[in-house]
């Protein structure tokens, strides 16, 4: 493996046929440049639809209310439908099993909060402890909301890490006085989202602290929860199919009425997702083998013609006294050595490419377009593997062919 006359002789070879060399190692690496392309720009893909549903927990469920659409049991269309706290127990009650977490939910657009000299526009939201697994939400600082805030009316909030940024720069905004629209609350949590920073620029504050100051009359904006981990997607989707039925009987909706009760189950979008990216695993998969195997077919054809072509030096180098052994190892090392060669060098290029092209590819909604190296360096490997069958099996023959007959070859 380390003779050095061994590897001065394929140098030797390598240089005296570039044309030949230079042939047989394009096909390898524009073979692995390919696989490289594809498998990033579906990782890309891939990345796209994982942010899009980093944002929120992949069980969650979100109950809307609207506008009738369609008259029923003697009411018009056109009736707006409100949920009202009597409908946190309906929920509850008939659905305890279904439900991992639950929390109704208020919101208030546009909410002035002011601390010292700095003030910005948020959304602040009315919510339940248990909405904090519903956002995907971890704690930077602080704690999130609990129990005996929501007992208590307690005028506390927990505020995003843009909300902490824009009104406190630099400083901690824990343990610290906002102001609200006239009203101070103080701040016992900072929170980080998986969504990113709009999602960070909510402020969250006991339901009831929420309720007893926007919602005097008992409305609530809308309901959100999670369904049992253990649940099927199929099983989930029956779940929300039952719940909707039941509001819908509960507020006097038509049953085909789509616009009244709106409820989004995150797992029917996750089974969609999941279809799709099996069907894009599957082309990638595909188009990825074909890639492969073409480039098994390039360097095997090439293999056998330089072999091939070599037959009188063959025959030669027998003459002179080489044994097969040493002929099979000096072909079967050119060949790995260009193999391996090449296919380096088309991994190196093809992530230079989509480390380029990365953020022209974000446009097209395609993120991060990056290969795992063990992935593209397994399908070097079945190239130089391909490659070092290819030049075994001529090679064999070759060696065993008589030096007077290998001279005569033309």
């Amino acid at each position: 493996m380390f003779d050095l006359d061994r590897w001065q002789e394929i140098f030797q070879t390598i240089r005296k046929n570039k044309l030949r060399t230079v042939l047989s190692g394009f096909t390898i690496a524009f073979a692995i440049l390919l696989f490289t392309l594809l498998f990033g720009v579906g990782n890309g893909l891939k990345n796209t639809f994982a942010k899009k549903f980093s944002g929120d927990s992949q069980n969650s469920v979100y109950i809307r209310a609207g506008k009738t659409t369609k008259p029923f049991k003697g009411l018009q269309s056109g009736r707006r439908i409100q949920f009202k706290n009597d409908d946190i127990k309906f929920i509850n009650e008939n659905f305890e099993d279904d439900i991992q977490y639950f929390s109704p939910n208020i919101e208030r657009f546009g909410v002035t909060a002011i601390y010292k000299g700095e003030q910005n526009n948020y959304t602040v939201r009315g919510v339940y402890p248990d909405y904090q697994p519903l956002e995907s939400a971890e704690m930077q600082d602080g704690r999130f909301l609990s129990y005996l805030d929501l007992k208590n009316r307690a005028k506390v909030i927990v505020i995003g890490r843009m909300v902490e940024k824009d009104l406190f720069g630099a400083r901690h905004a824990l343990g610290k006085e906002i102001n609200l629209e006239g009203i101070s609350y103080s701040v016992i949590g900072v929170f980080t989202d998986p969504g990113g920073d709009n999602d960070e620029r909510y402020i969250y504050t006991p339901f009831t602290t929420a309720q007893g100051i926007y919602r005097k009359s008992g409305a609530i904006d809308r309901f959100g929860l999670t369904f049992n981990p253990k649940y099927s997607t199929d099983q989930a989707i029956a779940f929300t199919t039952k719940l909707t039925k039941e509001l819908k009987d509960k507020h006097n909706v038509h049953p085909r009425d789509q616009a009244a009760i709106r409820v989004q189950n995150y797992a029917e979008g996750t089974k969609a997702v999941n279809g799709f990216m099996f069907g894009l695993n599957f082309i990638i998969m595909f188009i990825g083998i074909g890639t492969l195997i073409a480039g098994i077919i390039g360097i095997s054809n090439i293999m056998v013609y330089i072999v091939k072509e070599r037959t009188k030096e063959l025959g030669i180098r027998k003459a002179l006294g080489a044994t097969p052994k040493s002929i099979v190892g000096m072909i079967m090392m050119e060949s790995i050595f260009i193999t391996t060669l090449s296919g380096y060098a088309g991994l190196v290029l093809g992530t230079s490419i989509l480390k380029l092209l990365t953020p022209t590819l974000e446009d097209y909604f395609i993120l991060n377009p990056t290969v795992q190296t063990s992935v593209v360096v397994g399908a070097t490997i079945m190239l130089i593997i391909a490659g070092t069958i290819a030049g075994y099996l001529p090679a064999k023959r070759a060696a065993r062919i008589k030096p007077i007959v290998a001279l005569r070859d033309e």
